[in-house]
């Protein structure tokens, strides 16, 4: 059996300002560890999302600055830091997804840090990382994330359409990946369900390759075009959109995977994490939106192991009430999976058990609360 893994957690409760949320995530940045990841004149990618324009459940550049604040005192140098995205949005170049980001607050005289996009203006400054595993001998990762000496993750806990859920493990997987990583990851492509179509369109709006049609208004998705990115999906009002989730997600979710063992490469010891359970929506911050919350906030958690603060994660939102009035349509008890009861044919379990076999850490942890 494997040694545990400590997680610390603080959680939102405050009845004074020592217990405020900003004190709290800078406690957690000293009590697990994050400061020993960071040495002096090291460039420290602090890597988030910046949420897409209309999204608002992204981390707060408030606490992001704390965090900029303490990788400062140790003697370095930050950067915040994501890579652009595979579909059309206010993120698919670095001009586009710099001026995102200052919109949503990550301005240097808020955040105290420059906004570095890791893959370079369009998605090429690219790197390619040696791995030996199952589907991958190599993968691509973008070029300033492998060249950053030390990395601080800060994710948004959440729900995800084919991956289950989003935490640190898919923080280090698809957004550390330039679109070419992005595209190797995916290779999955959905079909359209052609007696639950309406013919809205909705689906060609979103399609960054032009890959689908209508034909006598129904939608036709030409798998030679399409590259997997799955907006599709997420938009179509009708779920008429699906994928092969029984031989194609598993795999997928194997892929992405290993593309953060790759982004971790080099980076032994020098890697911390912090997510934050609040807001914790159905879907990922690229959509532009954020659907109400499927359980109640919970806290912030921090750990130098990725595999143990997604599985704590995991746990302690599945371990929550689930709320009536949102995208839960089952599993609304204490101890119920709450991302099956939003989409039955996800495993978020499996990231975690796959990470786990690579060696990226442990799913065994010891919950610290401060």
């Amino acid at each position: 059996m494997s040694m545990a893994s400590p997680v610390y957690f603080a959680s939102l409760q405050a009845r004074s300002d020592t217990e405020s949320t900003v004190a709290k995530v800078r406690r957690l940045f000293d009590e697990s560890g994050c400061a020993s990841c960071i040495h002096k004149q090291d460039r420290t990618a602090i890597k988030l999302h910046f949420g897409e324009l209309g999204n608002d459940s992204f981390i707060s550049p408030v606490f992001v600055r704390q965090v900029v604040d303490k990788v400062k005192a140790s003697g370095a140098l930050p950067f915040l830091t994501d890579t652009n995205t595979l579909y059309m949005g206010s993120r698919s170049n670095a001009v586009d997804h710099i001026t995102t980001a200052v919109l949503h607050g990550f301005d240097y005289a808020v955040v105290g840090a420059p906004v570095i996009i890791a893959d370079g203006l369009c998605g090429k400054n690219v790197a390619h990382v040696k791995i030996g595993r199952k589907h991958f001998d190599t993968v691509s990762i973008a070029g300033d994330i492998v060249a950053a000496d030390s990395m601080i993750v800060l994710s948004h806990f959440k729900g995800h359409e084919v991956a289950g859920f989003g935490g640190a493990i898919k923080n280090l997987a698809m957004g550390c990946a330039p679109p070419e990583g992005k595209r190797a990851q995916h290779q999955t492509r959905p079909y359209s369900i052609q007696e639950r179509c309406i013919g809205c369109g909705k689906c060609l709006e979103v399609c960054p390759k032009s890959a689908i049609t209508l034909v006598e208004a129904k939608s036709v998705i030409d798998r030679d075009l399409c590259i997997g990115c799955f907006e599709c999906m997420t938009v179509c009002p009708e779920h008429a959109i699906d994928i092969d989730w029984e031989t194609e997600i598993p795999l997928f979710v194997e892929r992405m995977v290993e593309h953060s063992y790759g982004a971790l490469q080099g980076k032994t010891g020098k890697a911390g994490y912090i997510n934050f359970l609040t807001r914790i929506t159905p879907d990922c911050d690229c959509v532009p939106w954020s659907d109400a919350s499927i359980v109640p906030d919970i806290g912030i958690l921090a750990s130098t192991d990725p595999v143990a603060i997604d599985a704590a994660s995991y746990d302690l939102v599945n371990q929550q009430t689930g709320f009536a009035d949102s995208r839960l349509t089952s599993h609304h008890h204490s101890g119920e999976d709450k991302f099956t009861g939003m989409r039955a044919n996800t495993n978020g379990k499996q990231q975690i058990t796959y990470a786990e076999s690579l060696g990226m850490g442990t799913s065994t942890y010891e919950l610290i609360r401060i």
